[in-house]
Order: structure tokens, then C-alpha cells, then sequence
């Protein structure tokens, strides 16, 4: 019987075996970019849709890194003495001594955990977790430590990666997060409940290499307890934020916290572990409740001083939906006894507290000066676009860091640009009236890149943006220009259009100059290569 995900052996520690078989897997092309240029494009989007046998069409030659992809992303059972063929008789007898490798009931050998590739942050990486069922019939344990998903590149893209001194990962698992600010993070302190995480975290950090091993601290124990007293220029979290009923029934998503308990106490309790200046990065779920908004909700985790917080909702759903895709994510079908009964407890555990939908997305937290009332906008952002988010999040802060340092009055006499990218659209539908032409119907400015915001206005706004020059008239004259040529009182245009210019800077689609060169910084930090990876969801 093939058994993934088995009991660690104290004495030989996977991390032990883990730079040896990097090394040894990446000289055999054993890479993400390797592995997608073997099989081709066809059998790699197999891959990623979690199709074996077209997996398998795509390595059945007679090559090492056909041999490697057999053995370590499909798990196929071998003779020993094919394994040893492949990987060298002393590497082989190491893996095989630390558990790495497992003996089935035939006497064949086979790989029991997931060692897989992935590019985090531009760097090919080597990332050791417990197998999921993506390629292999298997039912994931409670125990089940994750790999690479889409919660955690999700994170990945949407986390800031300019250089700072220290970085906590709350919550590590197999290690993802901390990979992706080994590049920017001068210290590293990674923590996470559950041994068998930190075990195959270590693993991970061992293949990574040995100036990775040295920047990098793991410490066991519950939320943020490892860490008691101590601040961070940056926190990540991929937290078990799955809403449900208090109860653990997979440690790497369930929390024993009531509904979004464990989201709430991440947000609420990162802050006092942030350095001046320094900002909080969470994964997160929410849920929609009663007639209190879900912005209300999550708002209401943050102190009324001395943060600005983004918090963005990218996808909500309602409860029976919920339910059944965290069920199939264990492995569970909907359709079996098991599964109609716990989807029962589950949605009337949710019937039991209003519940109306379950919303998932991002909180960015910043700690600005203690004695400054909090700068909070939460949000949603269905759209979809591909640019790293972690940019715009670092942008944003900036942005509205300028917006609350302004006085009455102020706002007006600064110079603007309109963002390179901002397109703007004139939709027009079939004139009803006419029964022929077009009739406008909307006026947009909208960005095309970044989160690709997008802003119905007038064509009075429209205009004074058109108006913008860096070089040119400030935004107060700019926009009494207009006035006078249209005939408009000032200072009623003034006062109607400021709040519109203050939402388009908000989402970046006109930019003060004084922020010109940040913002030019950071967006040469993305076409440098800051993607935090290419993969689609394994």
C-alpha cells in the first residue's frame, strides 16, 4: 500500500538529505523552467490541471529528468535498484534511510513527500511538503502539510519586495513565504504551530542553500507567541483562515477559532508586532453577516490609531458553494454520506450566525505615528488582472500617506501627472430614441495596468485630468481654467471635483509629482523581474 506523508525519522531529518537532492535534482534540469521545457506546453498545462496519464505521455522517455518527473511529481513505485539507477546508490540509500523514500507491500520504492520546483520571486526554488491529491489517489491527513498553492502565490504576488531588515512568516508551513523575502529581508523569523511544518520548512530552507540557512530563524508555537515583545519592518501570513465551525480538522486550514476568528486575530494582533513604518501582509476570509457590512467587519479588527490598512475583497461566496469547495479540497465528495453530512453541520452551523457569504482577499497594514487616527479603506476588487499586486500595495501607502500629510486648502495648489496607461473610454450604446446611431452611455478613465482601476466620470473630470501637466498649471488652476471657459462658478467646481481627484489618486490613476520618482521606482522594481512566479495553481 502506498503511504504518503509518513512519520519523519528523528535521527536522519529530511533537511539532512534536502541540499544534496537539490543539488543533485537542479544539474539534472530538475527545475520549473526545465521541467515545463521538457514536457512542452501542452503536457505542462496537463500538469497544472492535475492529469497523470498526460504527465506521464509527456516523460515516458528514457532521460534522467524523464525518470526524475516520474518519480517525484507523479510518485511512481520502482524497483530499489531503479532508484539507486536514477539517483546514484549513495543518494538513493539516503533517502531511503530518511524516510524520503518509502517501500510498498510489492518491495518497490517510491517518493513520499512532494519535492517540487517552483520560481518564487525569479529564483528557481525547491519546495518540500506533504503529497496533495492533485496527481496521486490519495486523501490528504489531518497532519497535511501544503506545498505551493494558490493561497500562497496569492500572497506571493500581493507582498512588497523592497529591502528591509527583518521579516516575520507567521505560520510558514512547508516554507513558501519565507522563500519569497530570503531576497529582500536582511533577517528572517519564521514560526508555525505544528513540528512536522517546521520540519519540511527546514528542508526547504536547506535546499535553498547554506546563506539562506543563516538569515533564517524557525521557532515553534501558536500565533504570534514565538515572538512575544518583538516588532518587524514586515509580517506575512497565510493563516488556517477557513471559515467554519470551531473545530481542527486540517491543521494547515482550520483554525479551532468560531467562523473568522482566525483571520480577526491576525489582523487585530499584528500590528503591535510592527516596527515604525513597517506593514502586515495577511491572507484572509471574512464573513458577510447580518446587516453589518463585511467592511464594517473586518475594519472593526483595527485600532482606531496608528495604522493605515488596505483591505481588499477579491472574491466572495455564498455558503453553500463555500462549503462544497473546501469539502472536495479534503478529498471529501459532496455526494457520499460523509459529505452530506458534514456539508449539514456546516451550513447550519452557518444559519446558526446570519451568515450570507464568506468573502476572501488581502489586508495590508502599515503602522504609521501612534497618535494618528487610523487611514482604513476596504474594498472590492472583482477585476481581473496578472501584475503583481505587491507593488500597488506599497504605492498605495505612499499615496495616501501624501493625502493625510495635506492641509485644508492644499490639495489645489499641487502639481499632478496622469499616469502612463490610463486609457480613456467613451462607451456608447444603440440610441433608443433615434432607432439608429449611438447614444453615450459612459465615460471611464481606467488603468491598464497594475489593478486596473477603473472610474466612471463626467466629462467635466475628464477634462481638468486631460488638463494635467506636471510642468503646467497647479490642480486649483487647472481646474478654474475650466470654470472660467465654461462658464461654471469656481468654487462650486472646485468643491464638486476635489473629492473625484482625491479617489483617482487614491487608486493611483493621476499621481502627485512630488511621488513621481517613488512611483517610478517601484514600477521599475516589476519590469525588473519582482513577479513573484509565473506558475498557475498546482
Amino acid at each position: 500500500m502506498t503511504k504518503f506523508g509518513p512519520d519523519f525519522n528523528p535521527e536522519l531529518p529530511v533537511a539532512a538529505v534536502a541540499a544534496e537532492l537539490g543539488e543533485f535534482l537542479s544539474s539534472h534540469g530538475f527545475t520549473a523552467d526545465g521541467i515545463a521545457g521538457h514536457l512542452g506546453p501542452e503536457y505542462t498545462e496537463a500538469l497544472h490541471r492535475g492529469e497523470p496519464a498526460a504527465v506521464a505521455l509527456g516523460a515516458a522517455g528514457d532521460t534522467t529528468l524523464d525518470a526524475l518527473i516520474r518519480l517525484f511529481i507523479l510518485h511512481d513505485a520502482v524497483a530499489p535498484t531503479q532508484l539507486s539507477d536514477v539517483l546514484g546508490a549513495r543518494l538513493a540509500t539516503k533517502l531511503m534511510d530518511a524516510g524520503v523514500a518509502q517501500l510498498d507491500e510489492s518491495g518497490n520504492t517510491y517518493i513520499a513527500y512532494d519535492i517540487r520546483p517552483h520560481i518564487i520571486v525569479g529564483t528557481n526554488r525547491l519546495v518540500f511538503s506533504d503529497v496533495d491529491a492533485s496527481l496521486v489517489d490519495h486523501v490528504p491527513g489531518s497532519e497535511h502539510v501544503l506545498g505551493v498553492g494558490a493561497a500562497s502565490l496569492s500572497l506571493l504576488q500581493s507582498t512588497p519586495l523592497t529591502p528591509v531588515e527583518t521579516a516575520l512568516d507567521l505560520g510558514t508551513g512547508s516554507g513558501v513565504q519565507l522563500l519569497g523575502q530570503l531576497s529582500t529581508a536582511a533577517h528572517v523569523t519564521a514560526t508555525d504551530l505544528h513540528s512536522r511544518a517546521l520540519d519540511l520548512a527546514r528542508a526547504t530552507l536547506a535546499a535553498a542553500g547554506p546563506a539562506a540557512e543563516e538569515k533564517v530563524e524557525l521557532l515553534q508555537g501558536s500565533w504570534f507567541e514565538p515572538v512575544a515583545g518583538r516588532r518587524f519592518d514586515r509580517i506575512v501570513a497565510n493563516p488556517p483562515f477557513v471559515v467554519g465551525l470551531p473545530e481542527v480538522g486540517h491543521i494547515y486550514r482550520d483554525s479551532g477559532l468560531n467562523l473568522d476568528g482566525a483571520s480577526e486575530l491576525v489582523v487585530s494582533q499584528a500590528v503591535e508586532h510592527l516596527a515604525p513604518g513597517g506593514s502586515a501582509h495577511i491572507l484572509g476570509a471574512w464573513v458577510h453577516q447580518g446587516e453589518q457590512s463585511w467592511q464594517q467587519r473586518v475594519a472593526s479588527w483595527l485600532p482606531e490609531k496608528g495604522v493605515a490598512a488596505w483591505i481588499i475583497q477579491r472574491d466572495v461566496a455564498d455558503p453553500a458553494l463555500y462549503v462544497s469547495t473546501w469539502l472536495k479540497d479534503e478529498s471529501v465528495d459532496v455526494r457520499s454520506d460523509l459529505g452530506r453530512e458534514r456539508a449539514r453541520l456546516w451550513l447550519e452551523h452557518f444559519n446558526e450566525h446570519d451568515v450570507t457569504g464568506i468573502g476572501f482577499g488581502f489586508v495590508a497594514i502599515q503602522r504609521i505615528d501612534d497618535d494618528e487616527p487610523s487611514d482604513v479603506l476596504a474594498e472590492y476588487m472583482p477585476q481581473p488582472f496578472t501584475d503583481p499586486l505587491g507593488p500597488e500595495v506599497e504605492e498605495y501607502f505612499a499615496r495616501v500617506a501624501w493625502l493625510r500629510g495635506l492641509v485644508p486648502g492644499e490639495l489645489e495648489t499641487k502639481h499632478f501627472q496622469v499616469r502612463p496607461g490610463v486609457a480613456r473610454e467613451d462607451v456608447q450604446l444603440p440610441d433608443a430614441e433615434l432607432g439608429m446611431g449611438f447614444a453615450p452611455a459612459a465615460l471611464r478613465l481606467t488603468r491598464t495596468e497594475g489593478p486596473r482601476w477603473s472610474h466612471d466620470v463626467d466629462k467635466h473630470i475628464a477634462a481638468i485630468v486631460a488638463g494635467l501637466n506636471p510642468a503646467g498649471l497647479s490642480l486649483g488652476e487647472t481646474i478654474e481654467l475650466y470654470a472660467a471657459a465654461q462658464g461654471f462658478d469656481e468654487e462650486e467646481l472646485v468643491a464638486s471635483a476635489l473629492p473625484a481627484m482625491v479617489d483617482l489618486i487614491r487608486h493611483g490613476l493621476i499621481i502627485p509629482t512630488e511621488l513621481a520618482p517613488f512611483c517610478n521606482l517601484v514600477n521599475g522594481a516589476v519590469a525588473a523581474g519582482q513577479t513573484a512566479t509565473a506558475e498557475e495553481e498546482d
